[in-house]
């Protein structure tokens, strides 16, 4: 991976903070230029700061506010981008929210909101590089999933669809792509200590909070570093940290039936110890981290 990122040109939507910011330092330190989008220009302007101190090369750090939910936004945004610094080489899908509860609690408004972030945000930013990369036929495409993708356990309705998504996602476009010298990854991570684990934990039901207590939490640079080396060496499924690993291994072996039966039984203790569950909160609620 040493000389991976020289001079590449990398894009990372949800740069602000936690694994996109982790990602865009540890690219900036490996030589390359990067650029970062996210909605709030003043978390932009202090992620640039801390980004322009890890460079390792007199490479740009460039910030774009915009909205990845916003398909007209992200298209002039990003071809305002690409008219002054060039298309990208390899674009992060870091961008993304959650806001969990049960299902009968949470509004309508919720399960949009995280698919106008998580899934069409994706497309969006896909939409307006990805031809451009066909034309090239070079690129690298990083989409961050969750391991609630793999696996989706109570509380994660919304979130878990949305993720969902992204994988059928990234899995036609590794395909489609692919004759066109473009890598696609799919990174499933476990939780990991960022901004927006701590907003999801002020939402999360007792009974969530209590199956959460199963894994480990990892840092963002851990996961940042496991990204940018396994998509250097052209892997598609990257899954950061033991926990998530363990548990794909597991679903290979012994499939869902074994999960549902270990799950339902977590959530049947779990439900015993907190009957009511802390239930979802409305749109106005919904400002996220980023």
């Amino acid at each position: 991976m040493k000389n991976s990122y020289v001079n590449k040109h990398v894009l990372v939507t949800g740069g602000s903070s936690g694994i996109g910011l982790a990602v865009a330092k540890l690219a900036a330190s490996q030589g390359a230029h990067v650029t970062i989008l996210g909605r709030r220009l003043e978390a932009l302007e202090q992620a640039q700061q801390e980004i322009q101190k890890a460079r390792s090369a007199d490479t740009f750090v460039q910030i774009l506010a915009a909205d990845v939910s916003q398909e007209q936004e992200i298209s002039s945004t990003l071809n305002g981008l690409i008219a002054d610094r060039g298309l990208p080489d390899i674009v992060v899908n870091c961008a993304g929210v959650t806001h969990p509860g049960a299902f009968h609690e949470l509004s309508t408004d919720i399960f949009r909101w995280n698919m106008d972030i998580n899934y069409f945000g994706t497309v969006y930013v896909l939409k307006t590089l990805v031809p451009g990369m066909i034309q090239r036929r070079s690129g690298s495409i990083i989409n961050i999933s969750s391991g609630a993708g793999l696996f989706v356990f109570y509380g994660y309705s919304a979130y878990g669809a949305s993720k969902s998504a992204v994988n059928g996602l990234s899995e036609a476009l590794r395909m489609e792509l692919k004759p066109f010298g473009i890598q696609v990854s799919l990174v499933l991570p476990a939780d990991t200590d960022t901004p927006q684990l701590a907003y999801e934990n002020r939402f999360k039901p007792e009974i969530t909070r209590m199956i959460n207590q199963v894994g480990g939490l990892m840092q963002p640079e851990q996961v940042a570093k496991e990204i940018l080396e396994q998509a250097a060496r052209g892997k598609y499924l990257i899954l950061p940290g033991n926990d998530i690993k363990f548990l794909y291994v597991l679903l290979r072996i012994f499939g869902r039936g074994a999960f549902y039966a270990y799950f339902d039984g977590l959530v049947r203790r779990a439900f015993n110890r907190a009957p009511k569950a802390k239930p979802g909160l409305g749109r106005q609620d919904q400002s996220g981290p980023d």
